[in-house]
This record gives structure tokens, C-alpha cells and sequence, in this order.
């Protein structure tokens, strides 16, 4: 696939090459009345929104709305930096990402305390925005881009600054990571792979189930992943998430057995969810050397931190 993909007349998603790999985040350019930008990925990024822009003619002093589906940095980590160039553009969020957007210390905090030494790398840099430059989006909020209009919803479980969009032109739903991580790897095998993206510090899987209920009453005919791309099977993205869900929570219950240290706890758990998806690839006739098994190390780490966080609140709770 290219750095751009046509899904729909005046619809495109942008590979924006998170982490440096291919088909690991996306953007997506709406072309409107409004011509709109959803998802900004992080600041190295921005490159590569710039070289699919230019690729659809379209000039940064055109776009009028650039929206982020949550506030977490592989999403909207990029997106002060790139308001600077599209003097026109709007922002929209989250009421609950407004303060951060405006002033991002916090989530840089937050970040460099989950990356450590990668941080620049893969972060830098993250700039504040205006707040006279953004909208806060309400839930079950339209916002119309000119022919065709996008409602949004709050869904919470993956984090609590989460929004999706249904798309009128497509009945198509900007899902973020509440319907978990895609691995595009895999289209071309007899199965997919989709696992619920459990990255701290608010993810609560019973809120995720809620939004994934509210997502089938939409009926949306396909799912707009934030990781990453188009997927029309919105039924089996629902089912993959319900099925690793209790297995990721079950392992990270045995994790906080086998230390008091959080580091030993991860690493335990990271080890035990690799352990789980690479047995389920292999019998299903995935070869150890597929390319999905290099991506999914990125995503069980981070995932196995999520879960610890959310099992310690619980017991806390206790």
C-alpha cells in the first residue's frame, strides 16, 4: 500500500508511520466544504501528513478542522506543531483533553514516564495550542464538513478523553483504539488479528464494553482504526476485543502475584500476552517469521502496563 489509500470518494488515509513503521498509525483527510484532518499522530509524523497532502494537492492553508479521537501522544502528539502550519484550522477534543492540548506537560510527564529514554525520539516535540483554537466536542454532538457531517461520541475505555465519529458519507466509525490495535500484516491470511489496546492510566475494560455496545447499536457498516486503516468486519473487531479482554486480565492477575515490583510485574506480563497471541498465530498456520510478529512487542508492553494500572486501582478499591 502507498502513503495514501483512497476508502471513498474525497476520503483518504494517510500512513503516518508511527514509530518509524508502515502501517502502524493513520491519519485521515476528509475533503469537504471543510476539508478536515482526523488524527495528527506524533510531531516526526508530521512529515509524512505534509507528503500525502501534497500528494492530494491539498495546501495546509485549506484545512479547516483537525480533530483527534484522544489526547494520547501517537494520536495527538503532533497536532500543536501542526496547527502552526494550517493558520485556518480548528481544533477539536474531548472536553476532558482541552486543558492538556493547551498546556501538554502533563502528558509529556506522563509519557516520558512510560518511554524513557525514546521519548524524544519518538515524541518531540509536543507544542501547546491557542485554546481560542479549539472546539470541545459534546457527545452525540454534529459537526457538519459541508455535504456530509460527522456525529460524535464520548466513548470511554480506553481513556477518558476518547471521542468517535460516525462518518454520514461512508456509515463508517473513527474508532481510535477503543476497538483495540489492527495488524494489517494480516490481511492477507484466513484470519486477523485484533487485540484490545489497554495502555494506561485509564483504561477500564468494562467502560470499553460499553462503548463497543454503543458502537453496535450504530450498526456502522466499517471501523476507521487509529492503528491502523479501514476494516470492514466491525462484528469480528468486537469479537477479537471481547475474547483477549479476560485473557489479558487473567494473566495480569497472575502477574501481580510473581512480584511486589512493578518492572518484574511487566516484564512477566509482557512476556505472558506475547506468549498468548504467538500461540494463537501459530495455530492458526502463522510462520514464526511472519512480519506481524515484529509488531506485536510494541503493543504488549505498553498493554501489560495498562493492565497492571487498572488491576492495582481495583484492588485499591478493595
Amino acid at each position: 500500500m502507498g502513503r495514501v489509500q483512497q476508502l471513498a470518494p474525497n476520503f483518504y488515509c494517510i500512513d503516518t508511520h508511527d514509530l518509524n513503521r508502515e502501517q502502524r498509525t493513520s491519519s485521515y483527510l476528509l475533503i469537504d466544504e471543510k476539508i478536515t484532518l482526523i488524527e495528527t499522530s506524533a510531531s516526526p509524523s508530521m512529515r509524512y501528513i505534509v507528503e500525502g497532502l501534497d500528494e492530494l494537492h491539498i495546501d495546509l492553508e485549506d484545512i479547516q478542522y483537525v480533530i483527534v479521537t484522544h489526547i494520547h501522544l501517537d494520536h495527538a502528539g503532533g497536532a500543536g506543531l501542526f496547527l502552526q502550519s494550517c493558520p485556518n484550522a480548528t481544533f477539536v477534543v474531548h472536553p476532558r483533553g482541552v486543558s492538556h492540548m493547551v498546556d501538554p506537560s502533563r502528558l509529556i510527564a506522563s509519557a516520558k514516564s512510560v518511554y524513557g529514554a525514546e521519548f524524544d525520539r519518538l515524541f518531540d516535540p509536543i507544542l501547546p495550542i491557542d485554546a481560542e483554537r479549539i472546539i470541545e466536542i459534546g457527545h452525540e454532538e454534529v459537526l457538519s464538513l459541508g455535504q456530509h457531517q460527522l456525529t460524535f461520541y464520548h466513548t470511554e475505555g480506553h481513556a477518558k478523553h476518547h471521542v468517535s465519529m460516525l462518518y454520514s458519507a461512508t456509515n463508517g466509525l473513527f474508532v481510535g483504539d477503543t476497538t483495540g490495535v489492527r495488524y494489517p500484516e494480516m490481511e492477507s491470511e484466513s484470519i486477523d488479528l485484533i487485540i484490545p489496546s489497554t495502555s494506561p492510566n485509564q483504561y477500564d475494560p468494562d467502560t470499553m464494553e460499553q462503548s463497543i455496545q454503543l458502537y453496535e447499536k450504530l450498526n456502522a457498516s466499517e471501523l476507521y482504526f487509529g492503528h491502523f486503516g479501514a476494516y470492514k468486519n466491525p462484528a469480528e473487531a468486537y469479537r477479537q476485543v471481547r475474547y483477549w479482554t479476560p485473557l489479558f486480565l487473567t494473566e495480569g492477575r497472575k502477574a501481580l502475584t510473581v512480584s511486589s515490583d512493578f518492572k518484574e510485574q511487566v516484564q512477566f506480563l509482557d512476556g505472558r500476552l506475547k506468549e498468548l497471541l504467538y500461540n494463537y498465530l501459530q495455530e492458526n498456520g502463522i510462520a514464526e517469521n511472519h512480519p506481524v510478529y515484529q509488531t506485536i512487542p510494541f503493543d504488549t508492553i505498553v498493554s501489560a502496563m495498562g493492565i497492571l494500572d487498572y488491576l492495582e486501582k481495583e484492588n485499591s478499591k478493595i
